[in-house]
């Protein structure tokens, strides 16, 4: 699975960068591959859109990081979703009164 999401954000990532994405790497930023600040955020959201994530708003340099963090940081939050899914659907139902 973590090659698919890598896979996919680095799709995602090559849309808006000038490049092949086969020359991405996880050790580039943003900003190494010419991102600006604005790029940077529609970058974030696209990523969010896709995976039907939200980052929280705690890092406000999120172009500074490394793709390989942001892939990191997208398959820590599919971690958490998944979990809080798998809770809920464990969770037992309430009595009916």
């Amino acid at each position: 699975m973590s090659q698919e999401i890598a896979d996919q954000v680095l799709d995602i990532v090559a849309k808006h960068v000038d490049g092949d994405r086969a020359t991405l790497t996880r050790e580039a930023t943003l900003k190494d591959l010419g991102v600006d600040s604005l790029g940077a955020i529609e970058t974030i959201f696209d990523i969010e859109e896709h995976f039907d994530i939200n980052f929280p708003d705690r890092d406000p340099n999120l172009d500074d990081g490394t793709i390989g963090s942001l892939i990191s940081a997208v398959e820590g939050l599919l971690s958490e979703k998944a979990a809080g899914a798998a809770a809920v659907a464990v969770a037992p139902a309430a009595p009916a009164n």
